[in-house]
């Protein structure tokens, strides 16, 4: 009968399990690589020391030499992240416990318009971005005259206190001139100069040492794609930071977005320079 008939079809199998598709890993940058494993060297002096001495052939022995830093942490950057990386390292000068998180500052600046993937093609906003984020001063300056640029950075930076500044980036992580096609961010948190001047007395003063006693200046500088300080003259980061005039003609062409000022790179970038500082303290009468 219908019954045993039916009794006699056999069940429908289940479903056969989706393909299992291999996990293919993603690709990591050169740099990303070579930082995997390994720890940045903490402390002020100790990797800023070795820096200097591996380069002392290239000093003059006629001149003192005055080395002064400040240790920002490094981080290693996941993408156009370069100048959101820089603000958080700085950002250890400002706010030493670090509870500002990198996801927050992209949170935040992707909120505000500033970027659609990390990039920062504005030197005002990223000021804006520094001061809502870590309630500090933002000053921006405009490369004008160098000794009264060079005087600025250097007693902000015997101050403790951090600088932003765009370049141009070679392969090595140095300062070229490629027209703002390599635009890229690094965080100076010390110097080497160079002079004829003697340690004074107790504690320097606010305008220490004398620029006019100064004949060169280095800059010690982390950026995103190393873990190590860098030691830059500070005219070739000059040189870098005026020419930065284009967006890269391969990212304009990825199909990727990115946020461009009005005015384009040359207007958010070119000759701009950031100085980071605590807020002004008020006391009651």
């Amino acid at each position: 009968n219908a019954l045993e008939a039916d009794a006699l079809i056999p069940p429908i199998p289940p479903p056969l399990p989706p393909p299992i598709c291999p996990t293919i890993p993603v690709k990591k940058k050169l740099y990303q690589a070579l930082a995997e494993g390994r720890t940045a060297v903490a402390g002020d002096y100790e990797e800023a020391c070795s820096l200097f001495k591996s380069r002392e052939h290239s000093f003059r022995k006629d001149l003192e030499w005055l080395l002064f830093n400040k240790y920002v942490p490094s981080l290693i950057q996941d993408g156009p992240q370069c100048g959101l990386v820089a603000l958080w390292m700085a950002g250890h000068r400002l706010n030493p416990e670090g509870s500002v998180t990198l996801e927050t500052i992209v949170h935040t600046a992707v909120k505000r318009g500033y970027t659609a993937q990390g990039e920062m093609f504005s030197a005002s906003n990223m000021a804006l971005l520094a001061e809502e984020l870590y309630h500090c001063q933002a000053h921006l300056m405009s490369w004008g005259a160098e000794k009264e640029i060079s005087e600025k950075i250097v007693h902000h930076l015997v101050a403790g206190l951090p600088v932003l500044i765009p370049y141009d980036e070679d392969f090595n992580h140095e300062p070229c001139q490629r027209n703002g096609h390599r635009a890229h961010w690094a965080a100076a948190s010390g110097h080497l100069v160079e002079g004829l001047f003697y340690l004074p007395k107790g504690i320097p003063g606010p305008n220490w040492p004398p620029m006019e006693a100064v004949q060169e200046v280095y800059l010690l500088a982390k950026q995103g794609k190393s873990l190590k300080y860098q030691l830059w003259e500070l005219g070739a980061l000059r040189d870098s930071n005026q020419q930065l005039k284009q967006l890269d003609p391969k990212r304009s062409q990825d199909g990727q977005p990115y946020v461009l000022p009005e005015g384009g790179v040359q207007a958010g970038l070119c000759g701009q320079v950031l100085l980071l500082r605590q807020p002004m303290t008020t006391t009651k009468q």
